[in-house]
């Protein structure tokens, strides 16, 4: 059972969101504002937050931003009314794992906890690497989950410790957008570049990547990305 903070202003949204996500198992703590969701947040305690971006007061964006600045683990998605595309994106790159829009489907959102939670949990199936790569100033640590540079460690979210896990055990190898959406997000429909886009951009700021001349994640312009181990 995980526990998840429900972050949403609209009543009527957030207690059918609540309803249907305790029938699927979870555990709930349901706020009406951003700051109440801070609050819950160190009360609480939970696996993972589910945030509306158009809140009263707080809005979500801030909320997120409030969140990573002092937990860049903790999974987050985000949701958006449709078309909100610029929010979508912004979101995103403010630290979130991945995003629904709303009206969502209770099992599609559950779906999306349960993915999003399996790769905070573990390293991708079936790699077959050693525990610990290292890749000049860069160790990724597979078993542990953790991501050293020059000896200091990087705290990275679910999302982009899955990505640069996937990209790293296949140096050279060309990966494109679709290929990363079904390996990191699960996502198995077509298209949806901004999850991976936005990943790539908040990965190479912790890594401090030069933004001209990136030393491991490499664009493949019209394609995707790939890792180049110095």
């Amino acid at each position: 059972m995980s526990r998840v903070l429900l972050i949403e202003d609209d009543r009527a949204v957030r207690e059918g969101v609540d309803l249907a996500l305790r029938r699927q198992g979870h555990e709930v703590a349901a706020t009406a504002t951003g700051e109440e969701g801070m609050d819950r947040l160190r009360s609480f305690r939970p696996d993972i937050v589910v945030l509306d971006l158009m809140l009263p007061g707080m809005t979500g964006l801030e909320v997120c931003r409030g969140i990573r600045a002092v937990d860049q683990t903790l999974p987050i998605i985000i949701a958006t009314a449709r078309g909100d595309e610029v929010d979508i994106v912004v979101g995103l790159e403010a630290g979130a794992d991945d995003y629904v829009v709303k009206p969502v489907l209770a099992r599609v959102l559950d779906a999306r906890i349960r993915a999003v939670l399996r790769r905070a949990g573990g390293a991708p199936a079936g790699t077959g690497l050693p525990k610990i790569d290292t890749y000049g100033e860069l160790a990724v640590d597979r078993a542990g989950l953790t991501v050293t540079l020059g000896g200091a460690p990087i705290a990275l979210a679910p999302s982009e410790t899955r990505l640069l896990l996937t990209l790293s055990a296949s140096p050279g190898q060309v990966f494109s957008r679709q290929q990363l959406l079904e390996a990191v997000w699960e996502h198995d429909y077509h298209g949806d570049a901004r999850l991976v886009d936005a990943c790539v951009k908040r990965l190479r700021t912790k890594m401090s990547e030069p933004p001209r001349a990136p030393r491991y994640i490499h664009t493949v312009r019209g394609f995707g990305y790939r890792f180049a181990a110095p």
